[in-house]
């Protein structure tokens, strides 16, 4: 029999393909992997399928090390004496020694035969000696914390703590509710030094006003002299506070973690198309976090956009069709307001009939209306831009989200080339009817009140008063961004779906169902779509670029779709850090 220790060109052994394909072979656990050279070892084991409890690691930030709880035992083969061969498993795998005592799994790379244990006597009583100390001089407070029902803490001294306490002695005390930026509160006596706070707003955000002041138990985390946390990204430190030491002031005490409901989604307020999960009780949003995505946002998302939600439940809220009558809007009927919007239209010749539509409608509702200028023969179909000043990482210039989807499906590389000409006809008397979905024009499209005084007929679709809205001959009441189903692409070419978490309040109708509604109202057609994914099926059979795809198959994550060349900051300034070695990405 030949000796399986020796590869042969006949005879290779799975461990010996490793080297090929840069990769090593690693034991977590008893059990053979491969990894990548240069693999942290955390997340060797969370490849494995075993997550090693830690504080200060965040594979998006450096590794500092400090907070120790992430303690393994590691092992490498014994070396061998002069002229003896190192002894070999039935596998070919070298027998392994351990060291006995633990190392850090958050700063240390894998290397060829490397062992690691997650557990076992030796990692256990490491942990709950991190654990002890932790808790020393923290506040059992987490009835009142606002990070109770998400604080690793809490988790991980139920599964790695001692279950007592054997410290005696007064808990230092540290300042508690400072307010050190205008939407961050600091609770200085539940901080435990992880820093991740400090490393994200050097390493990500670029702007290190946070540091550590005090030495040994007096440790205290602050703000620099003379400065404020005040970064348009500062609402990320909370995100990945593992304790309740960093609190959002917009969400702190409104509700409690395990009653909300989650969503997937993205958020609109830009071009860069960043992914979210919306947190909801009953019909009302309560926050907006960023949800992980390589390809998109990394983790994080900035504290505008984030906070801009509040208007869903606004007391500007349309919540019912409304038409003009003597100068006054009056509640009317759904099939009235139609059949008077297709009334209007269908009196008016194609050439003045105009469409106003909005770079924050889904693919969905752009091809409806793409459709909708079609059954009325209009030429006058733009979009308005919205353009505003980039920053350097998440934030586009683009402040349309889906101005790449419009180009898509409305077949143009200007999807707004044709709103000067709309305003001019508007003022001139040639468009005598106007159609804006999702847009108040005398606010973003420098129409004025005049101008609009001059139509026989403005429809409005909107969700929110506006001064559009009081100049409309007929208001129609629609969907915001989180009570709507759909789909957009992102400046880089990536096709994301949005997903309802809240129900629309009173009469409002989805803006797909509006626009389908309209152009059966003037066809006198039947309805054929009864769900938005029978639109999208529509849309990927008549655009090249959705060809082949469903709203299920676009997933989560996304779908790149097109090539658009452009570059998110943020994740350019990441890969550059993970290029370096100083993030493990």
């Amino acid at each position: 029999m030949s000796d399986p220790s020796s590869a042969t060109a006949e005879f290779t052994l799975p461990k010996d393909l490793a080297a090929a394909n840069g990769r090593v072979n690693v034991q977590i656990d008893g059990v053979w992997h491969q990894f990548p050279k240069g693999t942290r070892m955390i997340e060797a084991c969370r490849n494995a399928g075993t997550i090693v409890p830690h504080y200060c690691y965040h594979p998006k930030l450096s590794s500092p090390g400090n907070c120790r709880m992430c303690l393994v035992q590691m092992g490498m083969p014994p070396r061998p004496t002069p002229g003896q061969e190192p002894q070999r498993d039935e596998n070919g795998y070298e027998s392994i020694g351990w060291i006995p005592r633990p190392v850090i799994a958050c700063a240390n790379t894998v290397s060829e035969n490397m062992g690691i244990r997650t557990s076992g006597e030796l990692v256990e009583k490491c942990r709950e000696g991190v654990m002890e100390f932790l808790l020393i001089n923290h506040p059992l407070d987490c009835p009142i914390c606002d990070q109770a029902g998400e604080c690793r803490l809490q988790e991980h001294s139920v599964e790695h703590g001692r279950g007592v306490s054997r410290f005696v002695d007064m808990k230092v005390k540290k300042p508690k509710n400072v307010d050190i930026g205008p939407r961050i509160r600091l609770d200085d006596e539940r901080c435990i030094m992880c820093s991740r706070c400090i490393r994200f707003m050097d390493e990500v955000a670029g702007d290190p006003v946070l540091g550590f002041t005090q030495r040994g138990t007096h440790t205290t985390l602050t703000v620099h002299p003379g400065r404020l946390l005040d970064s348009n990204y500062s609402l990320n430190t909370a995100d990945i506070c593992p304790v309740g030491a960093l609190t959002s002031n917009d969400f702190r005490f409104q509700m409690r973690v395990w009653f909300l409901k989650e969503t997937q989604s993205i958020d609109v307020n830009c071009g860069t198309g960043t992914n979210i999960t919306i947190w909801t009780r009953g019909n009302t949003v309560h926050r907006i976090t960023p949800r992980q995505n390589n390809d998109v946002n990394s983790c994080w998302m900035p504290d505008s956009h984030r906070l801009n939600f509040h208007h869903i439940d606004g007391e500007g809220r349309f919540t019912e069709p409304l038409a003009k009558v003597d100068a006054q809007h009056q509640p009317v009927s759904w099939s009235d307001a139609l059949k008077t919007a297709a009334a209007k239209i269908k009196g008016a010749s194609p050439e003045q009939v105009a469409i106003i539509a909005s770079g924050r409608m889904t693919n969905e509702e752009l091809f409806l209306t793409r459709a909708l200028a079609a059954e009325i023969g209009t030429p006058h179909l733009s979009l308005v831009p919205r353009f505003a000043e980039q920053d350097a990482l998440l934030i586009a210039a683009d402040r349309n989200p889906n101005t790449t989807g419009a180009k898509l499906i409305l077949e143009t590389e200007d999807p707004f080339s044709k709103l000067d000409a709309i305003r001019e006809g508007v003022r001139s008397g040639s468009i005598k009817a106007l159609l804006v979905f999702g847009e108040d024009l005398i606010s973003d499209a420098d129409f004025h009140f005049s101008d609009l005084a001059k139509l026989d007929f403005l429809v409005q679709s909107q969700i929110l008063a506006n001064p559009t809205a009081l100049a409309a001959h007929l208001v129609l009441p629609a969907a915001a961004f989180a009570e709507k189903r759909g789909s957009m692409v992102n400046l880089s070419g990536r096709l994301q779906r949005l997903n309802r978490a809240v129900e629309m309040p009173g009469q409002a109708h989805d803006d797909w169902e509006i626009l389908r509604d309209l152009i059966l109202a003037i066809s006198g057609g039947k309805n054929e779509d009864q769900h938005i994914e029978d639109v999208f099926k529509a849309l990927a059979g008549s655009v090249p670029a959705f060809n082949g795809l469903t709203l299920s198959k676009i997933g989560h994550q996304g779908t790149q779709i097109a090539d658009t060349g452009y570059k998110i900051p943020l994740l350019e300034n990441e890969r550059a850090a993970k290029a370096a070695g100083r993030i493990n990405g």
